[in-house]
């Protein structure tokens, strides 16, 4: 099944296009990367794929050809923010009443073992928890839904280290033993390298890139040779970016292997989507075109 399917999608605030022509093929049970740099519309794909805004061009479907927003959607969707929306006025117990009077699927012994286990007290208001506890509360109630979809707009950035680590290995044990597929957007990337099975890279409105991470891997190099052949490198393989220094250059190529006369080594994850978002009208690359 396909959690994410979107084609030429487009959002667009009033002359502005926040999105512009996306189009997304996403398996279910992945951890999926979405990155990009400030403005590049990872919030609004984000909103997009919750229901929380409707398309302006093309359309998407969650779980399997669901409406975002739709009935059958809100049930099996989680969308986190980075407001992390609580009742500040309420005790933490009555927040988790409160969302099991909400949802049919609520699970309150994993919702409070959660909390116990983060040194959250059921008997705080919820406006009296730090920072770091109340993304933790947030988190809680997006999963203690039992969605199929979750969907996490920088939730880590309030987070320390320690805090920051109990989290993914949550999501990991999600996705692990209840099939859950999650889409976590982020600017720390080495922290998303650590879990993510999928890459979403958007830049300037457009995907750059989609598809499995291990593929883009095996499918990429990191290019070394002299400076005088970085002009020719292009009729040997796709170069997605490529700079000079001196009389060497430095290419990211998808490649497989390294052409005569340079040198290959392969890339990190890390490499991979700064190399995209350095050269952002790069041919967008998408879905089984990856994995060549």
């Amino acid at each position: 099944m396909t959690v994410i399917e979107a084609e030429r999608l487009g959002k667009r605030y009033r002359s502005l296009w926040a999105l512009r022509d996306c189009g997304l093929s996403v398996p279910d049970g992945h951890v999926v990367a979405l990155v990009g740099p400030n403005g590049a519309g990872k919030t609004t794909l984000l909103r997009l794929l919750a229901g929380l805004a409707r398309p302006s061009a093309g359309r998407v479907t969650v779980l399997g050809g669901r409406e975002p927003g739709s009935a059958a959607a809100r049930e099996g969707v989680s969308y986190l923010d980075q407001r992390m929306p609580l009742h500040a006025n309420l005790r933490v117990r009555d927040v988790l009443r409160v969302a099991e009077a909400m949802n049919s699927r609520w699970d309150a012994e994993f919702a409070e073992a959660r909390l116990a286990s983060v040194g959250i007290p059921l008997r705080r208001r919820a406006g009296r928890l730090s920072g770091g506890q109340q993304a933790q509360l947030a988190l809680t109630l997006a999963i203690a839904r039992r969605p199929r979809l979750l969907l996490l707009d920088e939730p880590l950035a309030s987070l320390d280290p320690l805090a920051r680590q109990d989290v993914m290995a949550a999501l990991m044990t999600g996705v692990a033993e209840d099939g859950l597929s999650v889409v976590f957007s982020s600017h720390v990337v080495p922290e998303l390298e650590r879990v993510a099975s999928y890459l979403i890279v958007l830049s300037g409105g457009q995907v750059q890139v989609a598809a499995p991470v291990e593929s883009l891997l095996e499918g990429h190099r990191a290019l070394i040779g002299p400076a005088r052949d970085a002009t020719r490198l292009a009729e040997q393989v796709p170069v997605v970016t490529v700079s000079r220094a001196g009389r060497q250059a430095q290419a990211l190529a998808r490649t497989a292997a390294a052409p005569p006369g340079w040198a290959g080594r392969p890339v990190t994850m890390e490499e991979l989507v700064l190399g995209y978002l350095r050269e952002p009208a790069a041919r967008a690359l998408q879905g089984p075109e990856a994995t060549r």
